[in-house]
This record gives C-alpha cells, structure tokens and sequence, in this order.
C-alpha cells in the first residue's frame, strides 16, 4: 500500500508553532473518511474533508464553512463546553495561520479537548458505566429532546415512505451479504417485519408527526459519541450534514443505546436508561414504534460492518472478526422482529412498602418497563416530576385517570409483547379487578407483588424519603391503613406476597414459578 501524503496544511497543523497557546507534543491526528481531528492537548481543531459522499457534501469552501457552522450550532445543544467556535484558515504564501486577516483557505471547529476514558463506550469497556450512569443519561437525553426544534418540515420526515426509504435502501446494500455474514431466513423473516409494519401501521406514525415526536435530534446518539466528564454528562458529534439523518423520531435516537447495550448483553444498562428516559417525558407510546428502530440500528451497523468486507485493503484476519461482528449485529436486528409474549405484574402496598424499589428491580431481571403511577399522575396533571403536587393532583377524579391510563398503557404495551410493571398502590380491589379482567379479555399472564413490611419499617421509610418523585408523607398512612382493601378470594391465586425487608433475589425465584 501506498503512503498517502498529508495535505500541507493539516502537514502545518501537526507543528506546534501552528497555534497561538501552549500544546501537548506530539500533536496527535486522527481522520475518518470525512475529517480531520488535530489533538493538541487542551484544545481539537476539526476539519471537514473537500468530499461529495451524495449524503454528504463537503465539496466547496462554502459548503464546509457552512457545516462547521452548524456542527457548532447543533452540538451546543448537548455539549455547550465542548464546541467553542469556528474559526478561519487564511493563507500568506505558503504559510497557513489560524484566523488572520485575508480572505480564509479553510474553516476549523475549535473544540476543547476532553480525556478519551470519559467515553461512556470507553467507560463500558472497562466495567465502569453503572445504572446510575444510566439513570443520569436518560434525564438529559429526555431534556435534550425538550429542547430540540420541530416544525411542518422537520416533521413531515416521520412520514412513512420518509421512514421506509432508509430500510429499503439497507436491504438493497445487503443482499450480497446473504450466504456470508447474513442468512437468508434472517433476510427474509426481518424484511416481512419491516414491510408488514409500514403497511399496517401507517397510523402509529401519523400519531408521532401529531404529537410532536419528529424533532430536530441528535441522530447518531450511541455511547461512543456520549461522555461524563467533570460530573456531567455531554452528548456530542451529532449528525450536521444530512437532514433526514436527524430529522428522525425521538425513539430513533433512544434505540442507539438501547441496541448498544443489549448487543453487549447488559440489557439491566439499557432498561435503566430506557425507563428513566419514558419516566422523563411521558412517550410510553413510544414503545410501539421503538422495535422497529432497535431493529434499524442493529441492521446499519450489521450492514456498515460488512462493508469491510468488500476492501481490498483489509487485511484477512480483520475481514474474519468483521464477518463475525456482523452475523452478530444481523441476528439481533432479526430477534427484534420477533414475536414475544407480554404480561402484566401490578405491584401493591402502602407507600413506603418497597414497590418502587423492588418494581425497579424486577424491570432490570425481566427487562420489563416499569411505569410509576406518581409520574404518570404528574404528567396528566402537566407539572414536572420535581414538584409536588397540590390538592388538585390527589382528587379521586384524577386518582381515577391516573389508574385509566396505567391500565390503558400496561394493556397496549403488554400486547406488543412487553412485560409491563405497572407500580401504584393497587389497594382498591375494583382496580385489581379491572387489571386482571383486562389481562383475560387479551390473554395475557397477570401477576400481583403485594410489597410488604413492618409498619416502623415503613414510617422509618416514609421519614426519609427525599429526591423521589412521590409525594406521599408519612401521615397519610393512617388513611392508607384503613382504606386499604384485602385480596378477594378471587385474586389470591395472582397474588404473590414479598416482604422488602429481604434481599429481593431470595424471592425472586416463587415469582418466576408462579405464572398465571
């Protein structure tokens, strides 16, 4: 192979002397196929190469200028600290100098330089990344997607033919692939998946245009382009030159990690990050479409691998480990297309007893969703988590809509084969009544956790509790006490009582065994 020579200014840009602060010797250079990343210690300097990949054109000095402009502009939004501004490149004879006063040879984004284990994929890799991590990363990114843009153009890329395009064009790339790193079944079967849900489900995506879920997104939000550095989370690099790439549904962007995770078998990291996320803004809807984008993800980097394949450059033992990542990324996109069976758990207790907690537990053994009637009741109400809610919040008007959508949510999601855990008090037998009625009429297993624990236990808890989204004090529980309705005949074969003063997994396994 032959040496590429560098062109004279990145050439001029590796020499200290370049720049108007200190550096770090050796400069470092890093290139993909369409930038430059000059690392000097405290700052990265990035430019954008003169190419034209059809999605992506770079190709005249106006065009770059212009879309380093907007990879300021757009990754402010995630990671303000990192991208400073954008500076000029003029040339006096042979010499290049940044800024100046002539007319510019070039446009460089101005970063600043950030450790490269603050990765949350460089994090993962050496068992760093915790739940916790995770937790924190689904309120940002729930924050981040409030703050996005949409409008009549941005959301008419949530339409249909708009959505498809993409997964028709990554059958057409990998057809040559079935035989090698693809199976045809696999092929076939996630093709029929795809296709039958554009057809039939032309109005899911029409809900998500209506209700504002196509925004102006991040667009490649996976763990590598994510760090935590200086106690805080910042997404960055997200897509600028191509609209349709971010102009996508929020679970699109939810999907990167979400696949990431799995396909590195801690879906426990995933569920926390998905479920905090939901909790955030309230799209539990979202799970309806999120299957089809976890299967587009796992599918583009399945396809994206393979494309190694075709290099002459690569060498064989790399085309080796490729076909087998690959295979990999093609079977979970095809295990996303298929069938699973939902099922409903009501948790049930006094506040204090555990169910949120223990809830949380079981949604990370069953990669369950977990939905917390707290949250749902202050999302109806439309005030934020972090407040309290006032008498209006707590009318047995609102109980009852709180109680509505839970089971409206819990049915729907349960259908599409999802364990749902939906945590409320559960104290009123009609309530239960209508889960397990509802659980019936669909034919879905239903169980009852029926959270318990002495009461000092529980108003020692009570005492406590601080930062939670639920509002209950210790002196409602009297009230709850003596409301509270014991399990009808009828519902004890559901009911499956766990005391939260035990370590959970000792009881994990009696609700394993005891299916309804």
């Amino acid at each position: 192979m032959t040496e590429v020579t560098l062109p004279a200014l990145i050439q001029q840009m590796l020499q200290p002397g370049f720049y108007p602060h200190a550096v770090t010797e050796p400069i470092k250079l890093s290139q993909t196929h369409i930038s430059y990343v000059l690392l000097t210690g405290d700052y990265a300097y990035k430019l954008k190469k003169p190419v034209n990949f059809g999605f992506l054109d770079f190709s005249t000095l106006e065009k770059r200028q212009h879309f380093c402009q907007e990879e300021l502009r757009l990754n402010r939004r995630g990671a303000a600290e990192l991208y400073l501004e954008v500076l000029p490149v003029t040339l006096e004879g042979e010499q290049y100098h940044l800024g100046g006063t002539v007319e510019p040879a070039e446009y460089v984004v101005k970063m600043r330089e950030f450790p490269q284990d603050t990765l949350l994929s460089n994090l993962f890799a050496q068992g760093k990344l915790n739940e916790v991590h995770l937790e924190e990363l689904g309120k940002v990114v729930a924050q981040y997607h409030t703050k996005t843009e949409t409008n009549d153009y941005i959301r008419s890329f949530g339409e249909v033919p708009q959505v498809r395009a993409a997964f028709d064009e990554n059958y057409e790339q990998t057809e040559k692939y079935i035989g090698g790193p693809q199976t045809q079944q696999q092929f076939d079967e996630t093709k029929a998946y795809t296709d039958k849900f554009f057809a039939e489900k032309a109005e899911l995506f029409q809900k998500r245009i209506e209700n504002n879920y196509i925004r102006e997104c991040h667009g490649d939000l996976h763990l590598r382009n994510i760090c935590r550095w200086q106690e805080k989370i910042l997404l960055f690099d997200c897509i600028e030159f191509n609209e349709p790439f971010r102009f996508v549904d929020v679970m699109f962007d939810i999907a990167y990690a979400v696949m990431d995770l799995e396909a590195q078998e801690r879906p426990d990291l995933s569920n926390a990050y998905l479920n905090t996320y939901l909790e955030q803004t309230g799209d539990w809807e979202g799970l309806e479409v999120l299957p089809i984008y976890l299967n587009r993800q796992s599918y583009v980097r399945a396809k994206v691998t393979s494309f190694l394949l075709d290099d002459p450059g690569v060498p064989a033992d790399v085309k080796e480990e490729a076909a087998k990542t690959a295979a990999k990324y093609y079977q979970l996109a095809w295990q996303y297309t298929q069938p699973k069976q939902g099922r409903l758990i009501l948790m049930s207790g006094l506040s204090g007893s555990g169910k949120s907690t223990t809830a949380k537990y079981l949604a990370r053994q069953f990669n369950a969703i977990h939905i917390r009637s707290d949250a749902v009741r202050k999302h109806l109400g439309g005030i934020l988590l972090s407040e309290r809610g006032g008498d209006d919040l707590y009318t047995p008007e609102m109980t009852q809509k709180t109680y509505a959508r839970l089971l409206n949510l819990g049915t729907i999601l349960a259908n599409q084969g999802f364990t749902v855990i939906l945590d409320a008090k559960y104290d009123q037998e009609k309530l239960r009544q209508a889960a397990i009625s509802q659980a019936q009429n669909y034919q879905l297993p239903v169980q009852i956790i029926h959270c318990t624990a002495p009461i000092e236990v529980i108003q020692q808890r009570l005492v406590k509790r601080t930062g939670d989204i639920a509002d209950a004090t210790v002196d409602l529980l009297a009230s709850q006490l003596k409301h509270a309705e014991s399990f009808a005949e009828s519902e004890k074969p559901y009911v499956i009582t766990w005391d939260t003063t035990q370590p959970p997994e000792t009881q994990l396994q009696s609700l394993s065994e005891k299916r309804v």
